[in-house]
């Protein structure tokens, strides 16, 4: 039984289209394999940029709180040598303050 030669060139054609429709089909399979590839290793670098994001704000977190923590000591210690001058200054002024005032009152003018 032979197949007439047009039937043979159909033949040929559906084994072709066969064919092309499994390499489509498996470079389908091959890109949805590497675009899922790509999107866990996009993933896996976005966390570690996040974490090592988040260690360095944790990090000046810590730094800012430490500087923090100086200047305000540091602006204590101004603020109570400041204090302290203006103390000194009213115990060493004090005395002629009082001469002072006591002069004008008694400088009464009739």
């Amino acid at each position: 039984m032979e197949v007439p030669a047009g039937q043979d060139g159909i033949q040929q054609l559906l084994l072709a289209e066969q064919e092309a429709q499994a390499i489509v089909a498996k470079a389908r399979k091959a890109k949805a394999a590497r675009l899922k590839q790509a999107k866990e290793e996009a993933e896996r670098e976005v966390a570690a940029y996040k974490a090592e994001r988040e260690a360095e704000f944790k990090q000046k977190m810590v730094d800012n709180s430490t500087s923090s923590q100086e200047h305000m000591a540091h602006l204590n210690a101004e603020s109570d040598r400041a204090v302290a001058a203006i103390k000194e200054s009213i115990n060493n002024k004090k005395e002629d303050v009082i001469q002072m005032m006591l002069k004008q009152v008694q400088n009464v003018s009739t």
